[in-house]
């Protein structure tokens, strides 16, 4: 028998662990809204991000793989602003009610959702070409939200974690390689699954200037940050945190390049006045100083000599024609 819309939410979504009612939601999958409930004194976060087969994913995609990727990613923008994450909405277009395919994805969506503390609250569903649609929702006190502005001439420039993982991993995704079990596992699950750094976007609150997370790039999202803020940004190639499992797979300029430019890290940039550093170690944090901020505009890429370099690619844009 072919499940309806409603019937199709109803065993595969509404059924979740994460479409449980917790802290924060009011009202959850069933009614014409969501509410949410924010305490005194907070402000709600919200971003969206859609992946269509194809563009985003490849086809044929593994379902569990990519609910945990659709939902990583969208959650990865709540933990640049430093906000807690609360729920999100799904917009599902399929081609096809396929009920081991749909089963799967939810699972994977479900884990991830677990994994994040999020709670799916609502959404929809329509036939046509596979596509994804995440809300995400977070809470952040007033004022004490990370943006892209903010950023100081004399301020490091930091980043998350190593870089360049996800876009090492993309020959591995696509079958256009394969690599021993210890690097391939690593690769797969840093593009399938990335984890958004909650726990570091919230130490961050009132120590960083500016933040966000890098999904295009190193280089072209850095240099979002030194345009909201006025300043340039300066790189030291020797100091951006490399992917040992890419450097394995692909040689160190291939490593390079990927974290330079390949995008889809999830990890957080951002900059922060050198008398916070030590703060946030003692925190449990260890992040990579890769540079820093001073008067100008635009991002520069220097030698070990703090000669400039002129990379070959910044990183991805939609709508403009990829080389």
């Amino acid at each position: 028998m072919a499940l309806g819309e409603f019937e199709l939410i109803r065993r595969y979504f509404a059924a979740a662990a994460c479409a449980r009612t917790v802290n924060g939601v009011a009202l959850g999958i069933g009614d014409d809204c969501a509410l949410l409930g924010l305490p005194e004194g907070e402000q709600l976060a919200v971003s969206t991000d859609t992946l269509v087969e194809g563009v985003h994913f490849p086809q044929g995609a593994p379902a569990h793989r990519l609910g945990q990727r659709a939902l990583a990613v969208a959650a990865s923008d709540l933990a640049a602003m430093g906000a807690t994450p609360i729920g999100f909405t799904l917009a599902l277009t399929l081609p096809a009610v396929a009920p081991a395919w749909l089963q799967a994805f939810a699972e994977g969506l479900d884990s991830m959702a677990l994994a994040c503390g999020m709670q799916l609250v609502g959404g929809d569903t329509t036939r046509g070409p596979l596509s994804l649609t995440l809300t995400v929702f977070g809470s952040v006190p007033v004022g004490q939200a990370m943006t892209r502005q903010g950023a100081r001439p004399g301020d490091l420039l930091c980043v998350g974690g190593t870089l360049g993982e996800a876009a090492g991993a993309l020959p591995l995704v696509l079958g256009e390689c394969t690599a021993a079990a210890p690097v391939s596992d690593l690769l797969l699950e840093r593009y399938w699954a990335p984890q958004p750094q909650f726990a570091l976007g919230l130490a961050l609150r009132g120590l960083a200037t500016a933040a966000l997370d890098i999904s295009d790039g190193l280089l072209a999202d850095c240099g979002h940050i030194a345009a909201a803020s006025g300043v340039a940004l300066e790189i030291e190639q020797s100091s951006v945190p490399l992917s040992d499992a890419v450097c394995a797979l692909a040689g160190s300029p291939a490593a390079l390049q990927a974290a330079l430019s390949g995008g889809d890290d999830y990890r957080l940039a951002f900059t922060l006045p050198a008398q916070h550093l030590e703060a946030l170690r003692l925190q449990g944090h260890t992040p990579f100083v890769i540079g820093k901020a001073l008067a100008g505009s635009g991002v520069r890429l220097l030698d070990e000599r703090g000669r400039q370099i002129t990379p070959r690619q910044l990183g991805y844009q939609h709508f403009r024609e990829q080389p």
